[in-house]
């Protein structure tokens, strides 16, 4: 699994030639994009439609709202989570979003939860769309939070490391990911990323260097605060040290996988949209059909009773020299 999916570039392309097509626009499109396409289509109406009056019933933009509603010149006024409209994240990603702030909150929900479709799809490719917005895919979207921009730049970051500084500079503990690049001594790439994050905190902070006093004091007050109801019941301090004996053995052993599900497990508040960051293992895997999917997890398991098997013969070595 440190690669690819684990199938070769003809029995990708022979699955491909066996999906089921349908006649558009004068060409044959498999019926499995389009059914993805259509479910995009009319998420995305339900999320405009749902985005106002805001605060209905089962309404959508529960996160974005902590985005746009925020007063640029003070924006921490609500920060705390648990608070329904709250801002936590760094002065720079507001100042970022301040031109499509400025846009009618129905408007700006309809531009929002484009961008995250799109980031999604890049995630998942055409063929996977319909398996992106079930595994949480639909769920972050809905609510408009940021992880799967997260894990865009992560995937993204292998080859761009500038990208990291959207993960440090919102959500900051998933974070720890970078730790990829120390353990591999990729020390370009781990330059690149702090030199990114500490070029865009000083642009930032030559705007508006008060707030940057206030951002911290903020993380200071969330911090070891849990999520609500509504996420994973894991605590952070158990989650972190597996996120990072994950990323280091990921690093180690050249699965690049690891590194978006380091991220999922550092998440400050496991909120259950947070988990489609899980989606960002699927470029890196080089799963892009239903078939890519399916080995991927056939082969993953192969290599988990392998794991297995090793730990228990290592266990019964060491007894016997115990012996």
């Amino acid at each position: 699994m440190a690669g690819g999916a684990g199938a070769s570039a003809e029995e990708k392309e022979l699955r491909i030639s066996n999906e089921r097509t349908v006649a558009l626009g004068g060409r044959q499109v498999p019926v499995v994009i389009v059914a993805g396409l259509i479910a995009l289509a009319v998420a995305w109406l339900g999320i405009v439609y749902f985005a106002e009056p805001w605060g209905r019933l089962a309404g959508s933009g529960m996160d974005a709202r902590c985005y746009w509603v925020p007063d640029i010149a003070n924006p921490y006024l609500h920060s705390i989570w648990g608070e329904q409209i709250a801002y936590p994240y760094s002065p720079a990603f507001l100042q970022i979003m301040e031109p499509i702030r400025l846009l009618p909150w129905q408007l700006f929900m309809g531009l929002w939860a484009a961008i995250l479709m799109a980031a999604m799809v890049y995630l998942t490719g055409p063929r996977l769309i319909l398996l992106g917005l079930v595994f949480f895919g639909l769920m972050e979207i809905w609510g408009g939070n940021i992880e799967l921009l997260i894990a865009l730049a992560i995937v993204v970051g292998f080859r761009w490391p500038a990208t990291w500084a959207f993960v440090l500079l919102t959500k900051v503990t998933p974070g720890v990911g970078l730790l990829w690049f120390a353990i591999r001594r990729e020390w370009r790439s781990l330059a690149i990323a702090v030199s990114a994050t500490v070029a865009v905190v000083a642009v930032s902070a030559a705007i508006q260097p008060n707030l940057w006093l206030q951002w911290r004091d903020v993380l200071l007050s969330n911090a070891g605060k849990n999520g609500t109801w509504a996420a994973v019941p894991i605590p952070f301090v158990i989650r972190f040290p597996v996120a990072v004996a994950l990323v280091v053995w990921g690093a180690r052993t050249n699965h690049r996988w690891t590194v978006p599900v380091t991220a999922m497990l550092a998440l400050p508040a496991l909120w259950y949209g947070g988990l489609s960051i899980m989606l960002a293992t699927l470029p890196l895997l080089g799963a892009r059909t239903w078939g890519d999917v399916r080995q991927v997890l056939a082969n993953g398991w192969s290599e988990f009773g392998r794991g297995l098997r090793g730990v228990r013969r290592s266990i019964g070595r060491r007894s016997l020299e115990a012996e």
